[in-house]
Formats: C-alpha cells, structure tokens, sequence
C-alpha cells in the first residue's frame, strides 16, 4: 500500500480508514512527526531551514535545539515558528541524546540547520520509512557543486564508511549524513554514548547490530549560503569518528578485535624470540635475557587477548539480546495505524 506524504496526513486514503473500521486494533490517530533540527550559530540559515520543513511538513512539529549559540540562531528560529529547546553541554551527540529523550513523536526527522539539506524532499522519506516499515531511512547526499561536498569530505566519507562496511555489513553508502528519518522504536531504544558529530555513526551502527529494517534515498545535497560557516574540523572530528569505529569494534564485535590484537601481539613475540631461538639451537645459550623475557611477556598478553575477547563476546551477545528485545516492545513504523 501506497501512502503520499503531500500537503497533510490527514488526506489517508479511504481504504485506510475501512481497514481501522475493520481492525480494532488499529488505532485511531492521526501521525506525529517531529522535526528536529540541532543548531550551534546558524543564524543565517535557520530560518530558511524552519521555513521550508514548515512547507513541506505542515502537520509536523519542528524543534530547533540549540547549543550555546552566541549569535541570534534562537531568535530567529523562533520568528521562523520554531518551538526552541536549549542543550547546554556542546556537541552535536549531547543535543541528539536530549532530543531522542524529550520529544514524543512517530516519526523523526533529523537534520542539520545548514540549509545544506533537501526540505522538499522530507514528505517522500516519511512516506518511505511508513510503506515499508523502516526503523532508519539515510538521505544519501547528491550534491549540486564541487564546493557543497569537497572532494576531502567525500573521500574520508567513503573511507570511513568502508571501515564500517567490513566491520559491520553496513549497506549505507552515505554514513555521514546529517539528514535522517527514524522511526520511535529506533529513536527510544538508542542508547546514545557519542558527544560530537560521531552520533552519525553510532546511529549507522546500532541499526545494523539489531538488524533493523534501513534504507537510503538520494536527496540534493547544496552548497552552504552566504554567511554561513561549517562546524566541521575535517581532521579532527574525522579522527574522532575513526575512534569511535574502533572503540564500538571493540563494544560490539569483542572476539574480532582481540583477536586482531593477538596476532598482532603473538607475531611480534615470534619476530623477537625467533633469534634467540636460532641461538639457542646451535649454541646452547640464551644471550639476551631481556629479550627472551620481552617476548614471553607479549605471549601471554596474546593469550590473554584472546581469552578475553572470548569472554566478551559472549557478554555481547547478552546485551545484544536485551537491546533487541527492548527495541521490540515498541510498535514500528506501520501506515495502516494512522487514521484520519
């Protein structure tokens, strides 16, 4: 069945409204969307953002959070017809953790106040993530010009999304995205750990490691206007992306990461006995003592790697389990229990 997100959800079809007549357990209601838009110094571009989700999403509620902004993103945002949330603690992640506890919704979508994003393009991802049944829909970015999406951006995009495709099938080619639509099963049974723009990937990977239902639709991606300056360290918020893969590798695929750590650590205690070896064997004599016990000492901590990341993984897959079951005890995202 085929729902169109045009100028209001409140023009369902009418075989929607028979199948509620039909099906008690359908619920009567019309569908909560809530736009939420985290915000650091976009005075110059916050108002189009409110403007044009406003037009796009009529019925929706649109939340602008902002986070210490020294400028009048606040004002603006709220002339714009903004309801206006304040996060104090700065980062991006700690903005989307507020957001995701505080606001009661259906259906979220999740976007930068750039004005980088398509708006138009929001009723088409709702009406996607409902026909068929999404927990996260990414907005693959297109981008108009070769100053929207420099070439640096677009190369560590793919490199880091490549790093979470081999760790963690990732079937998203666009991880980065700050133009999201997610379901409330998803958004109440994240539990985000990330403070910075590391959120995208957190998100990426908490839908893989329970199997949720995703998707990807390219949107246009544009240029930031006049006036308006990107947040985004190229270097270091990439470094700290590449660390949060690794320390979730490590919370999430345990048995992997130690054993890479083994063979690292076994290899390099070979490497080192291996002369001493050859030595002993022809003379009988162990000559370099600290070396000997250096390499016996990077043995067992292989060993022990490895034990633990049997240890762990077991642990894991416990967690694993309890986050499925919690994320299960949320109705998903279904057209037909929206009502006029």
């Amino acid at each position: 069945m085929r729902i169109m997100y045009n100028a209001s959800m409140a023009n369902h079809t009418s075989q929607i409204a028979t199948e509620r007549r039909d099906d008690p357990n359908i619920r009567d209601r019309r569908l909560r969307v809530a736009v939420l838009v985290p915000c650091y110094n976009e005075e110059a571009t916050i108002g189009t953002v409110v403007t044009d989700f406003r037009a796009a999403l009529p019925d929706a509620s649109i939340y602008v959070y902002d986070n210490n902004s020294t400028d009048d993103t606040i004002k603006v945002a709220e002339q714009a017809g903004a309801l206006i949330r304040r996060e104090h603690q700065q980062g991006k992640g700690h903005v989307v953790r507020r957001m995701f506890a505080d606001i009661e919704a259906d259906v979220y979508v999740l976007v930068d106040g750039d004005d980088t994003y398509e708006a138009a393009a929001a009723p088409r991802l709702v009406a996607r993530v409902l026909d068929n049944g999404l927990d996260l829909l990414t907005a693959k970015r297109v981008a108009t010009s070769g100053e929207a999406y420099r070439f640096g951006h677009q190369f560590g995009n793919w490199l880091l999304t490549t790093l979470v495709a081999g760790s963690f099938g990732s079937r998203v080619s666009d991880m980065l995205s700050g133009y999201r639509v997610l379901s409330r099963r998803f958004v109440k049974s994240f539990p985000i750990l990330s403070g910075g723009f590391e959120i995208e990937t957190e998100l990426t990977v908490h839908a893989l490691e329970l199997g949720m239902p995703q998707d990807e639709v390219e949107t246009v991606y544009k240029e930031r206007p006049e006036g308006s300056d990107s947040k985004l360290n190229t270097y270091k918020d990439g470094a700290r992306i590449l660390q949060t893969i690794v320390v979730l590798l490590k919370e999430e695929r345990p048995l992997a990461f130690f054993t890479v750590l083994f063979a690292i650590l076994s290899f390099s205690s070979v490497l080192l006995a291996w002369p001493i070896f050859v030595t002993f064997l022809a003379t009988g004599l162990v000559p370099r003592i600290p070396t000997a016990i250096l390499s016996t000492g990077l043995m067992l901590l292989a060993f022990l790697s490895l034990a633990s990341g049997m240890i762990l993984d077991t642990v894991t897959r416990g967690r694993r389990e309890l986050k499925r079951l919690s994320y299960l005890r949320i109705p998903g995202p279904d057209a037909r229990r929206f009502g006029e």
